[in-house]
C-alpha cells in the first residue's frame, strides 16, 4: 500500500522537575540547599531511511508522544535526560507546521534528520537558585513542558525524470522498456495506481532514476481522477517527459491531450512548465500515428521524439537526450526560504509576550511565555509563587491590568486555574 501523505501529532518530553533538598549533616556546619535539576525531556526527531518507500507505518500513529525527563534529587544528583523519540521517513519526505503552513524540513539528502519537537529542558532544584541574598532558597521548578505541534508530512519522491501523460498513453510500458521496473501493464485506465520508480542506464553509460506517475486527466489539478494525489511527486523531478498517444485510438486528439497535460501541470504549480520538458510521441506501430504526428508538428514547434515503446522503437535518442538534460539542470531547492518555518522566526522575536482579554468578569492572560512560566512554578512553596508573581510583573502584566482598570480582588485566569489580583 502507498501511502505518501499523513497528519500526525508530535508531543516532545516534558522536563524532570528539579528538586528541593537541603544538606544536613553531622559535621557540616551552614550545608545548605542541595536539590539537583531535572533531566531533558525526549527530541522527536524524524530520520531518513533509504529502506522505506511509503509513509505507512506513520499512517497508524495518531500521535508521538516523548518520554518525561528524569527528576533531579537531594546531594545535588541531576535526574537523567530521557532517550530521544526517533521515527524513521523515507528519502524526499516533507515535514509542514500544520498550524502555520511553514516547511520545517525538506529531507531530500541520504543522512538527513530534523528535530521537529524539542523536549523540555530540566527544572532547576533548589541548589541553583542560591545567592548571596537568599543563601538557602526553599523553592525550586518544575520541568519545561516539551513541544507540541501537528504535523503534516508528504513524501515526494526524488527522481531525475517524470513520466507525465493521460491514462493508457504507454508510460507504464515505456518504464518497463527502460528499466528493470515492472509496473502493471494493461488494456484499462488507471492501471497505475501509484507511483514507480525505475533507474534508466544510457548506452554511454549514463544513469539517472525515472518516476511513472498515475495517468493525469483534466481537472487533476483540483481534485479529479487521480492525478491531483501524485502532482506532487512531478515538483521535485529535474526533467519532464510527456508522453502522448499519437495513434488516436481511443478517439482522442493527440494535439488536446497534449493542451489538457500542460494546462493541468500549470493549475498544480507554474514551476513545472519551467522545467525542461521533451514530448516523446509513443504508439508510431500504429497506422494512424504518423499522420497524426504531422499534423501534431504544425501546431507544436518543439522538437517531437517518435518512438514505440512496445516494439523497442527508437529509445535510445531519447534516452541520450532525458540523460542529457539531467546533467545541464541543476539541483535547485523545492522550497524558496521564505516558506521555511526558521526564516520566518525573527517576526515573532519582538511581538508581545502575552494577550490580556476581559471575558465577563475574568481577565483571562493568553501567551506561551506566561504558559510556560506557569508550568514551571512550584506552587507547594511560598518563594516559588513569590518568583512567579515577580516574573509576571517583570512581563509587564500587572501595569496592562492596570491599564483596563482591574479592581482589587478581581479574578485573573491563566489556563484553567483563578487567581485574586492584589495591589
Amino acid at each position: 500500500m502507498f501511502i505518501d501523505e499523513t497528519n500526525i501529532k508530535v508531543i516532545a518530553g516534558n522536563g524532570g522537575d528539579g528538586c528541593t533538598a537541603f544538606r544536613r549533616e553531622k559535621y557540616i556546619e551552614m550545608g545548605g540547599p542541595y536539590g539537583g535539576n531535572g533531566g531533558k525531556g525526549s527530541d522527536i526527531i524524524f530520520k531518513v531511511d533509504t529502506g522505506l518507500h511509503t509513509l505507512i507505518d506513520l499512517r497508524y500513529m495518531k500521535t508521538i508522544k516523548g518520554k518525561k525527563g528524569e527528576n533531579g534529587s537531594g546531594k545535588n544528583m541531576d535526574g537523567k535526560s530521557a532517550e530521544d523519540i526517533i521515527i524513521k521517513v523515507p528519502q524526499g519526505t516533507v515535514i509542514t507546521d500544520y498550524d502555520t503552513n511553514l516547511i520545517i524540513a525538506d529531507l531530500k539528502d541520504k543522512d538527513s534528520f530534523v528535530v521537529v519537537a524539542k523536549g523540555g529542558r530540566g527544572g532547576r532544584g533548589n541548589t541553583a537558585f542560591k545567592t548571596l541574598a537568599n543563601p538557602a532558597p526553599n523553592f525550586c521548578e518544575n520541568g519545561e513542558p516539551g513541544e507540541e505541534k501537528i504535523l503534516k508530512v508528504e513524501l515526494k519522491l526524488l527522481a531525475d525524470v517524470g513520466l507525465v501523460g493521460l491514462p493508457s498513453v504507454g508510460k507504464s510500458t515505456f518504464l518497463s522498456k527502460v528499466t528493470k521496473a515492472t509496473p502493471k501493464i494493461a488494456d484499462y485506465h488507471f492501471t497505475t495506481l501509484s507511483p514507480n520508480l525505475g533507474v534508466v542506464k544510457t548506452i554511454d553509460n549514463r544513469s539517472f532514476v525515472i518516476a511513472d506517475l498515475p495517468g493525469l486527466i483534466e481537472g487533476a489539478s483540483e481534485g479529479v481522477g487521480l492525478g491531483d494525489k501524485f502532482l506532487r511527486h512531478i515538483e521535485r523531478t529535474k526533467v519532464i517527459a510527456h508522453i502522448i498517444d499519437m495513434s488516436g485510438i481511443e478517439g482522442r486528439d493527440p494535439y488536446e491531450d497534449y493542451l489538457v497535460i500542460n494546462k493541468e501541470l500549470e493549475k498544480f504549480s507554474p514551476k513545472l512548465l519551467q522545467k525542461p520538458m521533451i514530448i516523446i510521441a509513443n504508439k508510431m506501430d500504429m497506422e494512424s500515428a504518423k499522420e497524426n504526428l504531422k499534423e501534431f508538428q504544425k501546431k507544436v514547434n518543439k522538437e517531437i521524439y517518435p518512438i514505440s515503446a512496445l516494439t523497442n522503437d527508437n529509445l535510445n535518442p531519447v534516452l541520450i537526450k532525458l540523460a542529457d538534460l539531467v546533467d545541464k539542470e541543476p539541483n535547485t531547492p523545492l522550497y524558496d526560504e521564505e516558506n521555511y518555518l526558521s526564516h520566518v522566526l525573527y517576526k515573532f522575536e519582538n511581538e508581545k509576550p502575552f494577550t490580556i482579554e476581559k471575558e465577563n468578569d475574568y481577565y483571562v492572560i493568553h501567551g506561551k511565555q506566561v504558559e510556560k512560566m506557569f508550568k514551571m512554578t512550584n506552587f507547594q512553596s511560598d518563594e516559588g509563587i513569590e518568583r512567579f508573581i515577580r516574573q509576571l510583573r517583570k512581563l509587564g502584566i500587572d501595569e496592562e491590568l492596570e491599564k483596563m482598570n482591574i479592581e482589587d480582588g478581581s479574578i485573573v485566569k491563566i489556563l484553567d486555574y483563578e487567581f485574586e489580583y492584589h495591589k
